[in-house]
């Protein structure tokens, strides 16, 4: 009988049952293998539901992956949405006041939350302020005018608010988090 580090080396094994799945471990031979130095691994692999190539290739990284939280996301963008009104609606303060409610809101959101949001929290800023810079425009010129200035510099006007409504928000999750670690950090 071959010893089975000679029997590998002489036959050509199929790439697709390296990759199996099904933990079957038979050689290209069809005999059960017999067991060897590396059969704790192949165990181990069985156990895990990782096939024998897929244990030894490197993982690739995925940079977004659980990053970003469409259901938060939707509540930051709600609550963005408030803070904007609530901030709007402050006399003698008004478009200023947007982006304070933007802050607190976001800087809320980062003390109470356990995990950071900086996408969805920059994301629903730059949204809500966007949105309340292009209505502000329609409603603050007389409605002729207003159509005229958005067709002219909609596209300005959108980026200026989404811009300032992302540097506010992030500044205010920022502080959130860094307060909320100055409270959990032991003394």
């Amino acid at each position: 009988m071959q010893r089975s580090s000679e029997r590998d080396r002489g036959e050509a094994v199929d790439p697709a049952s390296l990759l199996d799945d099904d933990g079957d471990d038979r050689d290209a031979v069809g005999e059960a293998s017999r067991p060897t130095a590396g059969s704790d691994r192949a165990s181990r692999d069985r156990s895990t539901g990782v096939g024998r190539l897929r244990g030894l290739l490197p993982s690739r990284p995925r940079p977004l992956r659980g990053s970003f939280s469409a259901r938060s996301f939707l509540v930051v963008l709600a609550l963005s949405l408030v803070g904007v009104v609530a901030g709007g609606s402050i006399p003698l303060v008004g478009s200023v006041g947007q982006f304070f409610g933007l802050f607190l809101v976001a800087f809320v959101v980062g003390a109470v939350g356990s995990r950071r949001r900086y996408l969805e929290v920059g994301l629903a800023g730059a949204i809500a302020a966007g949105i309340a810079f292009v209505l502000g425009t329609l409603t603050s010129v007389f409605a002729p005018v207003a159509v005229q200035v958005l067709a002219d510099y909609g596209v300005a006007i959108a980026g200026v608010g989404t811009g300032a409504g992302l540097l506010a928000s992030l500044a205010g999750h920022y502080f959130g988090r860094d307060l909320r670690d100055g409270l959990t950090r032991e003394v």
